[in-house]
């Protein structure tokens, strides 16, 4: 690869309580660290002063039209991603472009020079069912048939692809097969540098959890864990770390429950670490994962993770060794591994430090770090394909 380095392309801003914001913001780092030239082009960058009022134009389209709004979002969010990485491979000719999703990606390959185009698989199997999955969109609907069409198009042109978990590979390969022949490479995400020490003394509560309020992060389910563990004599804190559609269905739940003096509702937490670093277990109930950075990032604070064996879960977490596994169907079996853990606290103890242990080996910016700047350097030593 030339000096020109990597065009992180992304339709997001760099800060941000995301997946996708943490993994762009930790390769940054790590390229920086290492000396490569790198920038991050997202649509913020493009010099319009009509940027920021027309994304909100996406506020009032959706009480009228959901799936509107979500092709508002889509169209534009392209159209000035377009401009500013326009600009900045114009003076980048021999750099990797680093797409963060499908949209990106296909913007990238619109608008290279001779730079090729590599994308990371963020999703599971498509971003149409994330957006159906969230109740944007219908699955029998125009858009979602749409986005899957130019999803296959796209990924198909690409001139390489990382994938976050084994799990993101086999099922993207199995819905379009002509991936089987692309460059592609297994990169975990990575966890980015630790913000300091905080002081154990001072625990805020016993358990946390960090996510968006969703459906897909199944948080209704959690508080049932607690309720059942609570029947059984085992009043557990909660700490719920993040903000969404759901919140206000979930304190009332908490309340029907009888949880409302165990459970805090903390909202977006811009150092959410900082905060895992106060409890003694990270739990967690999402009925889906490509990879679960946040399982990483608990990891390297030292702590237990509770999860289900779903999606990439089992390549991050070791059942028995830095965590363990509950079920996402039967509360009363879930709250007796919780309890048996949590009354335990020299097997906390053991899977804390090979939780630790585990994230720094194979989820650090140096390790993942590593092994992706190989891929993208790989990529960029061979002739960039066209666009289908």
């Amino acid at each position: 690869m030339t000096g020109s380095g990597i065009v992180i392309a992304t339709l997001m801003r760099r800060r941000g309580g995301s997946g996708l914001q943490s993994h762009v913001r930790t390769f940054d780092e790590y390229l920086r660290d290492s000396s490569r030239p790198v920038s991050i082009v997202s649509p913020f960058e493009a010099r319009s002063p009509f940027v920021l009022p027309v994304f909100a134009g996406r506020v009032g389209i959706r009480p009228v039209s959901r799936p509107a709004a979500v092709w508002w979002h889509q169209y534009w969010h392209a159209h000035y991603l377009k401009a500013a990485l326009r600009t900045q491979l114009a003076a980048r000719p021999g750099a990797v472009i680093y797409a963060q999703c499908p949209i990106s990606a296909g913007v990238a390959l619109q608008v290279r020079r001779t730079q090729p185009v590599v994308m990371v698989a963020h999703f599971n199997i498509s971003q149409a069912d994330e957006w159906a999955d969230e109740g944007e969109i219908p699955r029998d609907g125009r858009l979602f048939g749409a986005i899957r069409q130019f999803e296959e198009r796209v990924l198909g042109s690409l001139d390489g692809i990382v994938y976050v978990s084994e799990f993101t590979k086999t099922g993207l390969e199995n819905r379009i097969p002509a991936l089987r022949d692309l460059p592609s490479a297994v990169i975990p995400n990575a966890v980015s540098r630790t913000a300091g020490a905080v002081d154990r003394a001072e625990p805020l509560a016993d358990l946390i959890t960090v996510g968006r309020l969703d459906s897909r992060k199944n948080h209704r389910y959690l508080l049932e864990i607690l309720a059942a563990a609570a029947a059984r004599g085992h009043r557990y804190t909660l700490s719920v770390v993040g903000d969404g559609v759901d919140r206000q269905a979930l304190e009332a739940r908490a309340a029907e429950l009888g949880l409302a003096g165990q459970v805090s509702f903390l909202g977006y937490q811009p150092d959410a670490r900082a905060l895992m670093r106060r409890h003694q277990v990270y739990c967690h109930t999402s009925t889906t994962e490509s990879f679960g950075i946040v399982l990483a990032e608990a990891m390297s604070e030292g702590l237990p993770v509770l999860a289900a064996a779903v999606g990439g879960v089992p390549e991050v977490v070791r059942p028995g060794v830095d965590g363990l596994f509950w079920p996402l169907d039967d509360a009363g079996a879930a709250a007796r591994v919780l309890i048996g853990l949590m009354e335990d606290p020299a097997r906390r103890a053991t899977l804390a430090a090979a939780a630790r242990a585990r994230s720094a080996a194979e989820f650090s910016a140096a390790a993942a770090g590593e092994r992706l700047l190989a891929f993208l350097e790989h990529t960029g030593i061979r002739p960039a394909r066209s666009i289908v």
